[in-house]
């Protein structure tokens, strides 16, 4: 009899995690290979992890709503054969890790964080209390340790080795546990001993200052809350919305890749007038033969393209001090979802494709976007993202660049202007349809000149678009 551990798989470019919604197997049943064992959801996509094996699940590691790290083990199946796809010593520590680091950490950060002060109260001075509190921390100590002793981790059994470093414990703190093993060595009974007091004596420092805080809790009026380092009053009146899983997640990504990137934005007028008169000279016949509608953002894409050929700094990546040119361009193309998310699936090799290809492509990706049946892969290696946000009614706007990569292009609504126009019997105002393009780019490798002369070619190849033009 052997066993595979199922574990998480890579879901691509800067995911790490995976919220586990639904097991489909119980402990158990049987499994055939390609079996869909459980589903998971990351901020990009909803997904199935389906088992490689045939055998019985014997073990599940995670329940529902889990959160999972890439490369963890999920669940265990038992085969008939030899198929063992992970080492046997690495299962205590799996189990240590979802049984005791997921409840224990939740507890610790929400005691560790700091506590909201407000700004505009007075209140009754702390300090003796929290003196208490650490004399309490202090006998907890000594309690399970009476003289100090030195360490090595040399003597940690590899279980030991990871808790202490899951949990963040210096030698300081080890030397305050009395081993119970063999020649005093720390034991994982030690350690969780150890942490169990820990946690308990925190928590009896979080209840005292509860109880400090309620004795003014007469001088406030209202709720108060706190963002970042301001405190915000809040009325009876006001309602609050707990975030979404996959709002908190795209949150995270958005802010990292801030504080990654030197965001700065280039714009651009482009006229539409020529590109949109040929696609409604066309649009009707190439749905009667195609099957597909001919919509904006494939001929958008076309120019998009044009210009990264152009400009190929652009279509790189940045990860530390190295900067990766990619060979193929695949665009990102956002898609709205039916809860109102958005997703980013990926045009593999866009410059391989004609212009009936792209338009099946965008059709293709945007449809199952909304109706989230979209791939794992097919949301992965983009080198390049587009965002319509006219879409939305939108005149413009910044997005913001989509992590390793180093631009992104927005467009904006299409919309009747009066704009002044060269004639063989000089200048002349007429209607014009015209496009905002805005360009975020990454500051560290794009200068500023590189990025303006990029959405100009953008917008030079939109506006001189052929009207003759047959697909």
């Amino acid at each position: 009899m052997g066993k595979y551990f199922l574990k998480l798989p890579k879901m691509g470019e800067s995911v790490m995690e995976a919220t586990l919604t639904k097991w489909l197997k119980e402990v158990g049943e049987s499994v055939d290979i390609d079996d869909i064992v459980v589903e998971i959801a990351t901020d990009k996509v909803d997904s199935d992890v389906p088992s490689e094996v045939k055998g019985i699940l014997i073990e599940k590691k995670f329940i529902e709503n889990d959160v999972v790290q890439v490369g963890e083990v999920m669940a265990v199946i038992q085969t008939d054969g030899d198929e063992i796809n992970d080492q046997e010593g690495n299962k205590e520590l799996i189990e240590f890790k979802s049984e005791e680091i997921h409840e224990s950490s939740k507890k610790e950060e929400k005691i560790e964080a700091p506590l909201p002060q407000p700004k505009t109260f007075s209140l009754p001075d702390p300090l003796p209390e929290f003196e208490t509190i650490s004399k309490s921390i202090d006998n907890v100590r000594n309690m399970l340790s009476s003289e100090p002793q030195n360490i090595s981790s040399e003597f940690l059994s590899p279980l030991v080795k990871s808790i202490v470093k899951a949990e963040g414990l210096d030698q300081e703190e080890l030397k305050l546990i009395r081993g119970s093993g063999k020649n005093n060595r720390i034991t994982k009974k030690d350690i969780l001993m150890y942490l169990s007091q820990r946690r308990s004596s925190f928590t009896s420092a979080k209840d005292k200052y509860s109880t400090l805080s309620s004795r003014s809790s007469h001088l406030i009026s209202s709720t108060k809350t706190t963002t970042g380092s301001d405190t915000v009053l809040k009325g009876d009146g006001d309602q609050i919305i707990e975030m979404t899983r996959m709002a908190k997640l795209t949150a995270d990504h958005m802010i990292r890749s801030k504080q990654t990137s030197a965001h700065v934005q280039s714009f651009i007028e482009a006229d539409m007038t020529n590109l949109w008169d040929w696609r409604e000279k066309v649009k009707n016949d190439f749905l009667e033969r195609e099957g597909e509608k001919l919509t904006l953002t494939p001929l958008l894409i076309t120019a998009l393209i044009k210009a990264l050929k152009e400009f190929p700094l652009l279509n790189s990546s940045v990860e530390g001090e190295t900067i990766t040119q990619k060979r193929d361009i695949n665009i990102g193309m956002a898609a709205a979802m039916a809860d109102g998310n958005l997703i980013v699936p990926v045009i593999k090799n866009a410059d391989h494709l004609n212009m009936v290809g792209l338009a099946k492509a965008v059709n293709d990706l945007a449809h199952r976007a909304r109706t989230q049946q979209l791939k794992p892969e097919e949301v992965q290696d983009g080198t390049f993202t587009f965002t319509n946000i006219g879409n939305f009614g939108s005149l413009t706007g910044t997005p913001i660049i989509n992590q390793p990569q180093v631009g992104i292009v927005a467009v904006g609504i299409i919309r009747k202007m009066p704009a002044v126009i060269e004639t063989k019997y000089g200048d002349s105002i007429a209607i014009r349809k015209k496009m905002i393009i805005s360009h975020s780019y990454d500051h560290r490798i794009i200068n500023g000149a590189m990025g303006g002369k990029f959405i100009k070619s953008m917008s030079d190849y939109l506006e001189n678009w052929d009207k003759d033009y047959s697909i």
